[in-house]
């Protein structure tokens, strides 16, 4: 069974989304503030983590920094707090999707399988290792690892997501659409500004092509672009 960590101090919406995540077939334990929910992170065997943002002793930011220290556990934030910046800090600090009290516990169980669909899929045992290779650029989709020129690439379980998608089309176009689709596992809102944080987080660990400009690039009004390597 899927074992699924849930950090917030709100006792009744822990047990309301544990009980509706447990009829859902997942495993569920919860924790009640961030100094526990980040030892429980980092030394329990959890597919995910759904992290509240206000916690007592440690908020959910610096909880989120300690997770990303050590392990790459995907970490769905769920927050009241929803402004921009809110939302951004959190992405950039590695959270891999961002949820807005109130929500339904459906929708948060459509975004955990979300997440758990495309960075842990179900392959037989024995099925043989693709490899993805682009210029510099090598990627082992099924062990989520990654080397850029010769050395490990450290990603978020999303940054792996979108990167592969836009390796395989190196040098195409791909639409917010299609990216959103293909990497996150859902639609792209109007207002939705996810990808372009987990972008700017790529094109930092990458740094900059040969003519100063980023590897991955962004065509007004058409989407993204991996460029190949001449």
């Amino acid at each position: 069974m899927t074992r699924l960590l849930l950090v917030d101090d709100d006792h009744d919406l822990t047990d309301l989304i544990g009980e509706y995540l447990a009829q859902e077939g997942f495993d569920v334990e919860a924790v009640h503030d961030g100094a526990e929910g980040a030892r429980a992170a980092l030394d329990g065997d959890y597919a995910l983590v759904v992290l509240d943002g206000m916690l007592p002793r440690l908020d959910g930011q610096e909880v989120l920094r300690r997770i990303r220290a050590r392990s790459s556990v995907p970490v769905l934030m769920l927050t009241g707090r929803g402004d921009d910046a809110c939302r951004i800090e959190g992405l950039e600090a590695g959270a891999d999707d961002y949820v807005t009290k109130p929500c339904s516990p459906r929708e948060l169980t459509a975004r955990v399988r979300s997440i758990l669909r495309r960075l842990k899929p179900d392959l037989p045992v024995l099925a043989p290792q693709r490899v993805l290779r682009t210029g510099e650029l090598v990627m082992w989709p099924e062990q989520r690892r990654a080397c850029w020129r010769s050395q490990d690439l450290s990603l978020t379980p999303t940054e792996f997501s979108l990167l592969e998608v836009l390796a395989e089309a190196t040098g195409r176009v791909v639409s917010r659409e299609e990216l959103s689709r293909r990497a996150l596992g859902r639609e792209v809102g109007p207002y939705d500004r996810n990808i372009d944080v987990h972008l700017s987080a790529i094109r930092h660990k990458l740094g900059p092509a040969a003519d100063g400009q980023p590897w991955i690039r962004a065509i007004r009004g058409l989407g993204y672009q991996f460029v190949r390597l001449h």
